[in-house]
This record gives structure tokens, sequence and C-alpha cells, in this order.
């Protein structure tokens, strides 16, 4: 007996609408996939070709030049999963069973014979010049059908749609939201190290569909998203003095927040996106404000005659991490929102900076510096249970997924003797540390952010 439930969403996505349905099963699986072990037991899993009838085909290859969508959209699909570490999809030229088929009852000996415990299959149609594709979730052992959903979109949206069915699929498995209906906003770079030019770039997480969001006459430095991913802050410098910015992603549109001579770190938004908290000089002496985004009220946060930088909001808003010398040399703190109750919580030799809140609220990831090596790391909200994620010459400003799993940053290479040789890219990692991987850019890549989910 199973128990159909429909859901109907609307999501917006840069002024397109994307109408989900959702068909949820009960639980039959006996497949577990274990997210605290990274890649040491991936879960064997076959993702089928989308099929498509010939008209389809046709009308899809006339608008989009793809001669075959659905073979597309279940590689977006394999990509994911595999870029997770807890998933092995299997080789498509082992399948035995044709994708049409496959769709509406598989055979389970097949995929059991080349060892799938899990199977994607799924259609592709154009209906009224729109993209209706639907898929299902089979556990193979069981030889049940765990999840169906079929989504309505324009056909441009159809690696959206890729995203969106590995999130599903994923927190199927897995008991998590997951994280590929997602956008990263970073600082390209292009040319020599002492004459780099940065630009506001946007990509999906793949690092497809990448986006310019400035000309690059500009130093831009660390953007970050506001809750509803609509909006960016920034910090430029415009005639040598930094700037904060605000720009919205979809509009182009850019606004001014405000001149903050001895800027050190851009702000970021609160959870609410109200406000925006930041770090600047002020009479010799750096602390942490915040800034009411409808009357432009600044107010202070912090008052030490120390070094204080790097603020970010916990998810319910109630604290706030940032890092200070105010020990004599640069560690993690967590105060109030209203900076009372300031509290130490980092304790390790070498210095640590970057402290960004978890999304789940349970962890802080940070850059250390020790020996000559820079490290991310995460720690409880404490300080307690301190890892070690990875390590390397010079990598720093690690940004949460938004299901808490996995952290992007940056990592640069060193010049050699000539001055030549550097390089800046994007990294990943997840909570395990055995899953790390370059995330994929047409330049040279700083100082990632990444955005929640585009779609719920």
């Amino acid at each position: 007996m199973r128990e159909k439930c429909w859901k109907d969403k609307n999501l917006k996505f840069l002024r397109t609408l994307i109408v989900l349905l959702l068909i949820q099963f009960k639980a039959y699986a006996l497949i577990e996939v274990d997210i605290t072990r990274g890649n040491l037991s991936p879960l064997p899993v076959a993702v089928s070709p989308l099929s498509s009838d010939k008209k389809s085909l046709a009308e899809v290859e006339k608008i989009l030049k793809i001669k075959d969508i659905g073979s597309e959209i279940s590689l977006v699909v394999e990509n994911n999963l595999k870029q997770t570490g807890l998933f092995n999809p299997l080789a498509k030229d082992a399948f035995l069973q044709k994708p049409d088929i496959a769709h509406f009852k598989p055979r389970f000996e097949d995929w059991k014979l080349i060892k799938a415990q899990a199977l994607i299959t799924g259609k592709v149609e154009i209906i009224n010049e729109n993209l209706r594709v639907e898929f299902r979730l089979w556990d193979v052992l069981a030889a049940k059908e765990m999840l169906a959903i079929a989504f309505t979109t324009v056909p441009t949206n159809w690696r959206r749609v890729g995203h969106i069915i590995t999130d599903k699929v994923y927190e199927r498995l897995t008991g998590e939201k997951g994280y590929f209906d997602t956008r990263i906003i970073y600082v390209a770079e292009e040319g020599p190290k002492t004459k780099r030019i940065k630009k506001l770039a946007i990509m999906d997480q793949d690092g497809f569909n990448v986006k310019y969001l400035t000309l690059g006459n500009e130093l831009v430095l660390t953007p970050r998203f506001n809750p509803t991913n609509q909006m960016v802050t920034y910090l430029s410098y415009f005639r040598n003095l930094p700037r904060v910015y605000l720009l919205d992603i979809e509009t182009g549109v850019q606004e001014v927040v405000g001149d903050f001579p001895g800027m050190t770190f851009a702000p970021r938004f609160s959870p609410d996106g109200k406000k925006i908290i930041m770090s600047f000089a002020s009479d010799g002496n750096s602390d942490i404000y915040t800034m009411d985004l409808e009357n432009r009220i600044v107010e202070r946060i912090t008052n030490h005659p120390s070094i204080d930088t790097s603020p970010s909001y916990s998810p319910n808003g109630k604290y706030i991490c940032f890092n200070s010398d105010r020990s004599g040399y640069q560690q993690i703190y967590v105060m109030k929102s209203d900076g009372s109750n300031v509290k130490r919580i980092s304790f390790g030799r070498g210095l640590y900076g970057t402290p960004v809140w978890s999304p789940r609220g349970d962890l802080i990831a940070f850059t250390k510096l020790h020996k000559g090596k820079f490290y991310i790391g995460v720690m409880r909200i404490d300080g307690s249970g301190e890892r070690l994620l990875t390590e390397n010459f010079y990598q720093e400003a690690p940004s949460w997924s938004p299901n808490g799993r996995v952290l992007v940053f940056y990592r640069e290479t060193k010049t050699d003797e000539k001055g030549e040789g550097f390089s800046a890219k994007l990294w990943s990692i997840d909570l395990t540390g055995y899953n790390e991987r370059q995330v994929q850019t047409k330049t040279d890549a700083s100082d990632p952010s990444w955005s929640s989910l585009l779609s719920n």
C-alpha cells in the first residue's frame, strides 16, 4: 500500500517559473547512506538516461541545440552524485535495459547483475513549448519505487532540473537536504599576480552557467549572498577608497551602502537580511559594526583596543562569531548579537581567522595558520572538537553549503623564482575530510560564497 502526497510549489529563477509536483512514497528501502563516512563506501547507483519520444527530441534540439536532452540531464545528476563521494554512478555501457522500458517497469534482476543498489530513471517531453521531466528513484534490492517527481519548466532550465532531481535523490537516500540547486558567487581573476583583473562572477555550484556581474575596472572583494539569494554585498575600491555595495543579481542594479575608510573585511547579511555586519577602523581602532539597511543607522557592536574582524551571525541571529587579537594573537570569539558576553573559543596553537557559522548552527568553520601552513577546519560553537580538514601552502575564506555538509574555499599556489606560476582556484571538502575536489572555473577564482537552496 502506497501513500501518495502531491505538492505544488512555484520556484523563481531569473524570471522563470518552475512548477514542481512531488509524489512521496512510504519508505520500503533497505538502502542506507552513511553521510559521516565520506567516500569510504560509496553506494552503487545506476543513473539511466531519461527517455524521450522523437517529436520531443526534435523540438528540444531546435530550441537548445542539444541532440539528446535526456542523456544530458542524467549526466548532470550523475556528476552531482559522484562529487559527493557518497555515491558511485555505474558505467552506462553496462546497462541491460533500455531507458523507456526501465522508467516504468525495471527488471530489477538486470540491475542487480551490475551491482546497482539504487536506480534512477526518467522521461522528457515537450508539452505546449514547455519541458516536462519526470523521474523515479528505485530501491533495486527491495524492488520498490521510492520516489516519483515531475517538473514543468521552460527548456532553458534543463540543467536546474538535473540539480533539483539530485537534491531529491540525495535527501531521500541520506535523510538530509541536498545542496545542488545552488549557486556560488566568487571573484574571477585574470592576469599576472602584480596586476590582477578581478570581476564578480556567479555560477551554478557545478561550474556551469557562469555570469560576470562587474566589468573588472575596479577591485572587488569578498561577495556575500543575502538570505533570499537575490542580493549580494561586496567590498570595492573606488578611487582607492573602500566602498560597500549592494547588488541585485537579477536586475543588475547596484547601490552604494557607504564609504568606510579602513574597512578590513566586506560585510555579511544578518539571517533576516535586514542588517549587514562588518568591521572597519575608526579612530585607529578596528571594531565590528552593524548597519540597518532600511534607515542606514550604524551601530557599534565591539569597543576594544584590539583588531576585531570577520564577523558572522549564527543562523538564529542571536550570536556573532569573529576573530580578534585581544588575547595577544588572533583567535576566534563568540558574543551575543548586541556585543555582550564575549567569550574566546579557540585555544589551539596558531592564528585563527575568517570564522563562519554553519547554517545548521552546530559548527564554526575557520582558517588557521600554523608553522607556515594554512588549514581549513571546523570546531563546535563552544570551541571543542576542533578538526583540521585540509592543509596547503595558502588557503582561506571557507563558505558553507546550505546543508552544512560541505565547505568551499580558495587555494593559491606558490610563484616560481621569476614570479610566474601563480594561480588561485576554488576547492571544496566535506566534513569527513576525505572528499576534497577542485571546483572548475573558467578563470582563476577566490573569495567564494555559497548560496542557500534556490528551491525547497
